[in-house]
Parts: structure tokens; sequence; C-alpha cells
């Protein structure tokens, strides 16, 4: 049977293990460290060195789920906008446009522009920092998984 894996950071093992097993595809949940190449974040945009940071790897059947059903109960579990260690790490890249897509959606949800009568976009109502939300989630490639020992 094909798999594929998605990391995902920030939150402790037992939540996220308990998160993603409810989720119809996913085969295996393994608890370790992520180590991510240059992270991006929609707070700081600039790509940064990334520390190591807990997080799970979720091996599932691409036939019976996908990353963006995936993202979508990871970020309706636990707040992009007020946690700030939560992040997506994809291996393959083929993973990474979807991933991008994705945080794009969970960075400007809830945001909506102002247009005129000839529905021409006019301002953006969120575009003054101290009003704008802030998504803190972070993505980035996967540079290596360290399984925790068990």
């Amino acid at each position: 049977m094909y798999t594929k894996k998605i990391y995902f950071g920030g939150k402790n093992f037992d939540e996220m293990k308990k998160l993603f097993e409810q989720i119809p595809g996913v085969l295996k949940i393994v608890g370790g460290f992520i180590d991510a190449q240059q992270v991006r974040s929609y707070v700081n945009p600039e790509p940064q060195d990334a520390e190591k940071i807990f997080g799970v790897e979720v091996e599932f059947n691409p036939k019976k789920t996908d990353i963006s059903a995936l993202m979508d109960n990871f970020f309706a579990q636990f707040n992009p906008y007020a946690e700030k260690n939560l992040g997506v790490y994809y291996f393959s890249g083929e993973d990474a446009p979807q991933v991008e897509l994705h945080m794009n959606f969970v960075a400007n949800r809830g945001k909506q522009v102002a247009a005129s009568c000839a529905n021409l976009t006019i301002n953006d109502p969120n575009s003054n920092p101290k009003l704008a939300r802030k998504c803190y989630a972070a993505m980035g490639k996967l540079k290596n998984f360290s399984a925790e020992s068990t």
C-alpha cells in the first residue's frame, strides 16, 4: 500500500496522537524531534533557521485522507493565532505547493476585503498591523525527523 508522511510540531505527543488517531486513513503516529531546513511563518515571512522542536510524524493513506484534511484538523484543534510553536513540515517536494496553499488559507482566514460597487478591491481592512490577526504557525521542508525512544 502506498503511504505518505507529513510532520506536525508544537504540541505534546498525547494531544497530537489523540487528534490524528481518529482521522480515517491515518496509519501511524510517531513522536520525535523535527529538524527543518529554513522555516517561514506569516509573522516573519523571511526564511529562518529552525531549532529542533517536538512533533509527530503522521503516516497516512492518501486514498483515504489528504494533507489538507490533516491540516484542517490540526488547526481546528490548535489555534495558529495564539500558539507560537505550531508548524507543518513536509519531506517530499510534491507536498510543498499543497502545504503552502493551505497555510496561506489558514493565515488569511476571516480576513474580508472591502470592495467598491464595481467589485474592485479598494482596501484591506486588516492592513493595519495593530488590528490584523497574526498567524504564528510555521512551515518548512523537513531536514530530519528523529523518533523519540520509548
